[in-house]
């Protein structure tokens, strides 16, 4: 015979054990969506550095290359610049002489929407022997786009200012991310040549660099390099995941393991997640971008990649919706999401062995031990004296100090690089939840 004060709680029960099901369901869907985003760790590292000690360089003295070195590539050393920037871009041109381009002697190519003063192309021309030539941009690619509303989109970028957005407050910054993120690729300056290097006024490399990254890019099919990655200001591009992403849908391209490694699943379950793409930096479903990104004031990179058709379609997409105006999204960003998106992990090369400054952000690996080429004649003529090695060092006759190898937190440069690691592949595919 039941207790009768039992049944009450046995009715309660009985009505609650579908919710209770449902809640599990709930659960068990928005698990396995997150497991959808999973990126297996390789059996082996897909990205080494090209190499972890000094080489033999070229001798600058009599001209001769080491045995074995291949033809240079068909690629150039390009800075944007002002010419009030005269003494800040010296000082990068003379850093990277120093550390590579005595040895190499790929030709510079100098960018400027405004022509260069006497005063400016004297200073560099002072500064390296390789070529330079020094290009003034067009102006219909330094300015709003035609199809635009230039009243609304100043207003935009007062208001940004207003705001305190970074940069958004200026119109020429606007412009130049615009120009990095499309019409760079097709300068008829550049279209002979097949690589780029971008480097910034006042940026320092403090190791040498005795390869040829060029050579090295095209020898093992990398499409994109880089030095530095960190989050990207939230507020400067609050469309433009959603943007491509609706690209990337509508082209039907499927997601590679450098796109999934970019994003943060929602864990919310169905429907409820859906509701999320309203906010800022999610796609339709809800998922967003985890606001890595490569700085792409460092870039190595192959032009064709940004001058196919896949690329270009996508920025045509972005130009339309007048974010690089109406938002301030910068090429950085842009770069990021499109290499993510239509580059497979392999293509993708960080140089752990480059030490790079720029503003307070830096890269600096330690000397690889033993690897130093103490009895190299244009080492040493060059730098003669380098840091403490280490076992685990990378680096050639670095001076910088390597007990600190960067100064960026290592989640998001190890967010970004997960797919191309196999440290921690238990917390890629095991523990999803926990991004």
């Amino acid at each position: 015979m039941p207790i009768p004060v039992l049944q009450p709680l046995r009715r309660r029960v009985r009505y609650l054990s579908p919710l209770l099901w449902l809640a599990l369901a709930l659960l068990l869907e928005a698990g396995y969506h997150v497991s959808r985003f999973r990126v297996p760790a390789p059996e082996l590292e897909l990205d080494p550095p090209f190499y972890t000690s000094c080489q033999e360089p070229p001798d600058p003295g009599n001209g001769s290359a080491p045995a074995g070195a291949r033809a240079r590539e068909s690629a150039a050393l390009v800075m944007l610049a002002r010419n009030e920037e005269a003494g800040a871009a010296q000082h990068s041109v003379a850093s990277i002489e120093r550390r590579f381009n005595r040895w190499f002697g790929y030709p510079y190519v100098f960018l400027n929407d405004r022509p260069w003063s006497e005063d400016f192309m004297a200073t560099i021309r002072a500064t390296t022997n390789a070529s330079v030539a020094f290009e003034v941009i067009p102006p219909e690619q330094w300015t709003f786009p035609a199809s635009l509303d230039k009243e609304k989109a100043q207003a935009s970028i007062e208001k940004q200012g207003r705001d305190g957005i970074m940069y958004g407050g200026l119109t020429s910054y606007h412009h130049m991310c615009r120009f990095f993120s499309g019409a760079f690729y097709k300068l008829e300056a550049l279209k002979k040549y097949k690589y780029y290097w971008r480097i910034e006024p006042d940026v320092d490399f403090s190791c040498s660099i005795t390869y040829d990254p060029f050579v090295e890019m095209a020898r093992h099919k990398k499409v994109y390099g880089y030095t530095i990655a960190l989050g990207e200001e939230g507020t400067t591009c609050p469309s433009l995941f959603r943007q491509v992403a609706d690209w990337k849908e509508a082209h039907s391209i499927r997601s590679t393991d450098l796109w999934r490694a970019s994003m943060s699943p929602s864990r919310l379950p169905w429907p409820l997640r859906t509701f999320a793409k309203h906010l800022p930096h999610r796609d339709r479903r809800g998922d967003s971008w985890n606001l890595c990104h490569y700085w792409s004031n460092f870039e190595i990179a192959d032009l064709d990649f940004f001058r196919a058709a896949p690329y270009q379609s996508l920025y045509a997409q972005l130009e339309k919706a007048g974010g690089f105006y109406f938002e301030r999204w910068g090429d950085a960003a842009v770069h990021s999401l499109a290499v993510n998106l239509l580059a497979e992990p392999r293509k993708l090369h960080h140089f752990a062995d480059f030490a790079y400054r720029h503003d307070y952000y830096y890269q600096c690996p330690a000397n690889a031990r033993d690897g130093q080429l103490p009895a190299s004649g244009p080492l040493n003529a060059a730098e003669p004296r380098w840091a403490p090695e280490r076992d685990d060092g990378v680096g050639c006759r670095c001076s910088c100090d390597s007990a600190r190898p960067r100064n960026v937190g290592a989640y998001c440069l190890s967010k970004l690089r997960e797919p191309t690691s196999t440290k921690r592949p238990w917390r890629t595919w095991v523990l999803g939840w926990v991004y």
